[in-house]
């Protein structure tokens, strides 16, 4: 209820201070009597208030009107003063011409000598009356010199202030106004106004000076003026021009000081850097201006003016008597009634210099001016290294550069440079090169560094959260399909996207689509896994970020030759792009120094992954071994998938540099001679050689795991003493008619049963090895790796042999004794095995060898439980169905057959008449089907099928390069590396479908 009075209070308060003619009427019938009476205490009690205000503001009105009164009355005084003065002067100048008339009446009236008398009078009285005249002129004179002085400082017109302060001083000494004189002058007497005169021109010297001096700081103003300044300082100061040389350049100092001072901030760094080099390109060409005089008999230059100073000098203190006197008087003389009663004292008055201005000695000017310059030099360095550190970007620091560029290249910099370098430092000089250059390229190295250790530590933590989610997700019930894929790569090569088509591939080729754009096709084709991928792509968006500010500080025209970049240079005033290559060189350095780091946590993680497995008990099975593969993928990931790393280190392509470091600059040799290398190129190499190491080390992690628990499973079956296991692990075995001839020279046909497949524990060995390589993309792994991989089974399975026939040697009780049907289905085993598992490669003969004697060995031990006389009759047709069954399982086992190992002759080849371009089942040991391929595929394989069939002589190379079309997983090889091998016959090369896969 209370604010609901408040409110209508309120109301009716505003309504009634609006007023109107029926306001009254309106408030009574809208609000109650107790409203209104609420609203009049209101009224009264702000009338009250009103009212306490304005008596305090009367009275303290009242005081100040008090005060002004008593000011009034002093002014009123001091008024009637002045009024009498001014009649008294009145007076007595009336009585001064009414004077002489009473004389000349009683001359008339007196003797003859009267006349003499008054003339001598008269005379005496226009004497006295001169001297008045000539004193009321220089007392004008001397009142009007302060406001003229005034006039030329507010002009800038320092030199004709000093000239008017020293006609004011000779004034001072002409009319004894001297206050350091003995004698109290009687001028003051008449003339009290010239005590408060002197008083106010005591200070016109230090103003003159100190204003003078600041015009020495700025740099934009013109050579006369600056002349004029040091002209007014040499004649306050009386110094000499030498000394007016060291206060130009200690000024000059002193504004570069101010300079890098000045408050900065990141867009005003480029003028205050510019502000200082034009402040010492426009020193120099003033000291030449203003203290260089030009030998006798060379002709002056009107763009190049020299010897200003000692011109104005001459012109100031000139004693040639027609052009004596004080210039800034002469204009009085037809303004001013009085100006002819100045004595010739004060109208032929001439500044003088105490010591002689001798010019100044060339090797004296030298000597000044380079130390200056290198005082100037050591403090420019401290200050624009500090202005620097506000430029956070290439591209701003490259911004600062072209400026400074731009203002000492533009024609009024540069036009007469070496010129005044020349005569005033007998060099030429160059504020970029000599002072500039290395500070930027400090800086640059700086902000270089910074930006690779920022991508380096970013990276490192990528790689570490990258790991953790790989190790932690993996399953768990809530894990993605990219940690799937990471575990299982064929489920990622066998799976749709989107992307795994561009929009555009049915009309762009791979030639005209750039090489920064990758299909999801090749992604899988190359077995880049979507974790890959990411990183990659995280890295290289860095990188280009990166690269993109470096390059601004680069030459953007990368067409242009090193010619055409020499003459440009030479028409400007420093080159600069002269330090691209340091600026490449720091580029390179730091991205191998940024790679180089992210190696040592790959490798610290594999060594953290290969102590965890070591001592798992389901290694297989472990997301250790997930991380393992993703360190290996990485690695040889990088390489391809950060094309702006390789742009990084190789340069920017198509550059004057990028011809020769494209790709290896290899110079023809003969046999057994060096190939040069380009050293650019070089490191890339050696970077792509380090990561391929530690690709390779992480897949000898994998494979040495892989091998051991699978190897491991093979062998407990191999050494199970029981006949169930034994006969659990028999396959097929083959009954074949053999025909042989008695002694007497009749025939006997018996049968024999020979094995013609491995056991299954074999078999189920070489399909878990085929299954986990297929699993992480078997058509990508390294040959090496492969190769360890066989290397280390092979050499784990033999010592499972060895084991076995040392435990048969033992003979020990109740062992189940090898009989000849065992010994030749072992025989067999470890006869396939050695086929399958053997590789051909030459820096593997040594092991190969050991093998080899190995095998042997074991391969009498068993011999030795089969009968000699059907081990003889049993070995071809062994033999022949070893062939036949390493045959039927090339394909099957193709992952793990290399090209040297398969059979690619058969009796039934493709006869010269068929069209048809599809793959022969038998012929190309391909994983796939019938699948499409090229014509020149086609022909290829007719022509080495035919050639197969007649026994021609083929060249090794020839062979070598088909079985290699035909390896199994050739398919993605040929998708992998269709950029870089485009004579190769490839699946892809039909038309559209090309363009499809990149």
């Amino acid at each position: 209820m209370a604010a609901t009075v408040t409110a209508a209070e309120a109301a009716a308060l505003d309504a009634l201070k609006r007023g109107g003619p029926g306001a009254a009427d309106a408030l009574f019938e809208a609000h109650t009597a107790a409203e209104l009476r609420a609203v009049e205490r209101q009224l009264r009690g702000g009338i009250e208030g009103k009212r306490e205000e304005l008596r305090q503001m009367v009275g303290e009105r009242y005081r100040d009107l008090i005060e002004a009164a008593d000011t009034i009355a002093e002014m009123r005084l001091s008024a009637e003063h002045l009024l009498e003065a001014v009649r008294g002067l009145q007076q007595r100048r009336a009585r001064g011409r009414a004077g002489p008339a009473p004389p000349a009446q009683s001359s008339r009236r007196g003797g003859p000598g009267m006349p003499a008398r008054e003339a001598g009078a008269q005379q005496i009285g226009s004497q006295s009356q001169e001297k008045f005249y000539c004193l009321a002129a220089q007392t004008q004179l001397l009142l009007q010199i302060p406001e003229k002085i005034w006039t030329a400082m507010e002009s800038s017109q320092y030199l004709q202030a000093t000239q008017l302060y020293l006609l004011c001083c000779h004034l001072h000494g002409i009319l004894h106004l001297d206050s350091s004189g003995t004698h109290y002058s009687p001028i003051l007497a008449c003339f009290p106004i010239l005590a408060r005169q002197v008083a106010a021109s005591s200070h016109f010297r230090s103003t003159i000076l100190q204003e003078s001096k600041s015009l020495l700081k700025s740099q934009t103003v013109l050579d006369q003026a600056v002349a004029d300044a040091l002209c007014s300082i040499m004649l306050l100061e009386d110094s000499s021009p030498r000394q007016a040389l060291a206060d130009f350049l200690l000024a000059r100092k002193s504004a570069i000081h101010q300079l890098l001072n000045q408050p900065h901030h990141a867009a005003g760094i480029k003028a205050q850097v510019c502000s200082l080099v034009e402040l010492l390109a426009t020193t120099l060409y003033q000291a030449h201006a203003l203290f260089y005089t030009l030998p006798e008999g060379m002709p002056s230059d009107p763009s190049l003016p020299s010897g200003l100073l000692f011109s104005a000098l001459e012109t100031i203190t000139s004693q040639h008597p027609a052009g004596k006197g004080i210039t800034v008087l002469k204009e009085e003389t037809k303004l001013s009634t009085w100006f002819k009663y100045l004595p010739p004292s004060i109208t032929e008055f001439q500044l003088t210099l105490r010591t002689l201005a001798h010019p100044i000695s060339q090797d004296y000017l030298r000597d000044t001016l380079q130390k200056w310059i290198n005082m100037c030099k050591e403090d420019l360095r401290i200050g624009i290294t500090s202005l620097l550190v506000y430029v956070k970007s290439l591209k701003g620091l490259a911004g600062i550069r072209d400026a400074v560029w731009e203002l000492l290249t533009s024609e009024s910099m540069s036009q007469n440079w070496e010129t005044v370098c020349c005569r005033l430092l007998d060099k030429p000089i160059s504020f970029w090169e000599d002072l500039l250059q290395q500070l930027f390229l400090d800086r640059l190295q700086t902000l270089t560094r910074e930006g690779f250790d920022d991508i380096a530590t970013s990276s490192g933590e990528l790689l570490t959260l990258a790991v953790q989610e790989l190790e932690a997700k993996f399953g768990s019930p809530t894990h993605n399909k990219h940690i799937l894929f990471e575990q299982n790569m064929a489920s990622f090569l066998w799976s749709e996207n989107p992307n795994d088509l561009p929009p555009d591939a049915a009309w762009i080729t791979v030639a005209n689509r750039s090489q920064f754009t990758k299909s999801g096709l090749s992604m899988k084709a190359q077995a880049h896994s979507p974790c890959v991928q990411s990183f990659c792509s995280t890295l290289d968006s860095k990188l280009k970020v990166k690269l993109d500010d470096l390059l601004s500080y680069l030459p953007s025209d990368s067409s242009l030759s090193k010619e055409t970049l020499k003459t440009q240079s030479r028409n400007s005033a420093f080159d600069r792009y002269a330090d691209t290559g340091t600026v490449e060189e720091l580029l390179r350095s730091h991205c191998i120094r940024c790679v180089d780091y992210m190696l040592g946590s790959i490798r610290e993680e594999l060594h953290r992954a290969e102590g965890v497995l070591q001592g798992c008990q389901d290694a297989l099975h472990s997301p250790t071994l997930n991380t393992v593969l993703f360190m290996a993928r990485l690695c040889r990931s990088l390489g391809e998938l950060c094309p702006h790393l390789k742009q990084c280190i190789l340069g920017k392509p198509g550059s004057p540099e990028g011809v020769t470091r494209e790709f290896w600059s290899l110079k023809k040799a003969g046999k057994g001679k060096t190939q040069a290398v380009n050293p650019i190129k070089a490191k890339w190499q050696e970077l792509n050689e380090r990561l391929l190491q530690d690709s390779l080390s992480a897949y000898r992690i994998w494979s040495s795991i892989i091998a051991k628990v699978l190897v491991q499973n093979f062998m407990q079956s191999l050494l199970k003493d029981e006949a169930g296991p034994i006969l659990a692990t028999a396959t097929n075995w083959e009954e074949t008619e053999i025909e042989e001839e008695t002694e007497t020279g009749s025939s006997i046909k018996s049968k024999i049963r020979l094995p013609v497949q491995p056991s299954w524990s074999v078999q189920a060995l070489l399909f878990s090895l085929c299954q986990e390589v297929s699993r992480v993309g078997g058509h990508t792994l390294p040959k090496v790796t492969v190769q360890e991989l066989l290397k280390t089974c092979m050499t784990e399975i033999l010592a499972g042999y060895e084991k076995l026939s040392e435990r048969k040697r033992e003979k020990k009780e109740g062992m189940l004794p090898i009989t000849q049907n065992r010994a030749l289905q072992l025989l067999y085993d470890l006869r396939y095995l050695s086929i399958v598992l053997t590789t051909k490669r030459e820096d593997m003969k040594s092991s190969r060898n050991k093998q080899d004697s190995r095998t042997e060995k074991l391969t009498d031990f068993l011999e030795s439980y089969i009968d000699p006389f059907d081990l003889d009759v049993f070995t071809p047709h062994l033999n022949s169905n070893l062939n036949r069954q390493v045959q039927r399982t090339s394909v099957l086992f193709g992952l793990l057959i290399g090209a040297e190992n398969q059979y690619t002759s058969r009796s039934s080849g493709p006869t010269s008449q068929e069209s048809h371009n599809t793959l022969p089942l038998a012929s190309s040991q391909i994983r796939f089907g019938l699948l499409p391929l090229s014509m020149s595929s086609s022909r290829k394989t007719k022509s080495v099928l035919r050639s197969s069939e007649h026994k021609a002589q083929i060249p090794a190379p020839a062979l070598t390069k088909a079985e290699e079309t035909f390896r199994p997983g050739s398919l993605f090889r040929q998708l992998a590396s269709e950029e870089e091998d485009t004579s190769a016959p490839s699946l892809f090369k039909l038309g559209w479908l090309s363009s499809m896969t990149k």
